[in-house]
Order: C-alpha cells, then structure tokens, then sequence
C-alpha cells in the first residue's frame, strides 16, 4: 500500500474542505510540476487571535488533500504564532506512511499556511 489508511480516510472524507466567506486571511501554495493546488482560509478570533475556524480548497493527489485537511485540523485552536510553529514533518508524522516522492505536499501545506499568516498580518497594518 503507498498511502497510510490515515491518508485514505483524511482524503476520502475531509473535514476541513470548503470556503470561508470573509476569511481573515487566505494563503494560496501550488507545485507546477505536479499540478498542486492548495488555498487555505482562516477565520481568526480577535481578542484571543486564536484561529477559530480553518478550510481548504486543494486541487491535486490524495497526499495534496490528505495534507490540506490534516494542517487544518493541527492549527485549529491555535494561534496564528504557534500554528506558524507547524512543520511539514509534523503532517508526515501525523499522516503516517507516504511515498518519499509525495511529501512535497505536505511542504505547500505549510507554505499556504505561511502564506496566510503574512496576508493576516499585511492586513493589520
């Protein structure tokens, strides 16, 4: 088997996957060679600036999706600082069994986040 049954399940049944209309932040990572897409969308609290909601919207493989779906459930509760903490070993890890090969996806995974978090602040400003 190449994928974990973690990565099936996250893949076939994602929680996180959609839009979040007015997201405080979007942040956008894509791989031309293989055809990744990733954006990711985050709705932060306030006062606590903890992220309060997170979703998805990925194009590409199930490592793609897999990886989308587990960043979000990892940074949820979180604050943009700690959810920034989060490295593309940390998804691999959680994910369980991925071909060398597929990892990449859980790297545009954390630069969307990244991407996301510098919108965020680019907007306070």
């Amino acid at each position: 088997m190449l994928y974990s049954k973690k990565i099936i399940h996250h893949f076939l049944n994602p929680k996180f996957f959609g839009k979040i209309k007015n997201a405080e932040a979007i942040g956008q990572a894509g791989n031309i060679r293989c055809g990744d897409l990733m954006k990711l969308y985050l709705k932060i609290d306030k006062k606590s600036q903890r992220i309060k909601d997170v979703k998805f919207e990925t194009t590409g493989c199930a490592a793609a999706i897999a990886s989308s779906d587990m960043i979000c459930q990892i940074i949820k509760g979180k604050t943009l600082k700690e959810a920034l903490n989060v490295r593309f070993e940390d998804i691999v890890k959680k994910l369980g069994k991925m071909p060398p090969i597929k990892v990449h996806c859980s790297v545009l995974a954390t630069e969307a986040l990244k991407k996301a978090a510098d919108n965020y602040l680019a907007k306070k400003k």
